[in-house]
């Protein structure tokens, strides 16, 4: 009986669901914007739970409109697209990268290198996480 009613309250926390995706995000670093069209953000997002989450949505009131993008090439010609949810595995990092996944910042500021601004990424899960990046120039 005793085992019955630690059971019930233990289920009853949600302690006994799915454990929770943890997410920490580093090393954020957006590029100086070579045009008024677009530039890019790009971070370090590790997940140390044992479930994992999807990044949704990105906002940033110093980077106007910035949406999850991936890098596809065509005939040689690379640009971004507007991507859907990005999967973030359990127990793994992700790093956004000018080569495939990053956050696509369109109608940019124009940021000087060394300037810190703020990112909050959405996650469905883990709901909002608040990240600072540095501009710095863009590398390839």
């Amino acid at each position: 009986m005793t085992a019955l009613v630690l059971l019930d309250a233990y289920t009853a926390t949600g302690a006994a669901g799915d454990p929770a995706a943890r997410i920490s995000v580093a090393n954020g670093r957006v590029f100086v914007p070579l045009s008024t069209e677009s530039t890019a953000a790009f971070f370090g997002i590790s997940d140390t739970g044992a479930c994992e989450d999807l990044l949704e949505s990105v906002s940033s009131t110093s980077l106007r409109v910035t949406v999850p993008s991936r890098n596809v090439s065509k005939d040689g010609v690379g640009r971004m697209e507007a991507a859907g949810p990005l999967t973030i595995p359990a127990r793994s990092r992700v790093r956004l990268t000018p080569f495939d996944v990053g956050i696509m910042v369109l109608d940019p500021p124009k940021p000087n290198a060394g300037d810190r601004v703020g990112i909050d990424l959405w996650f469905r899960s883990s709901g909002l996480v608040h990240s600072e990046a540095v501009v710095v120039p863009a590398r390839w």
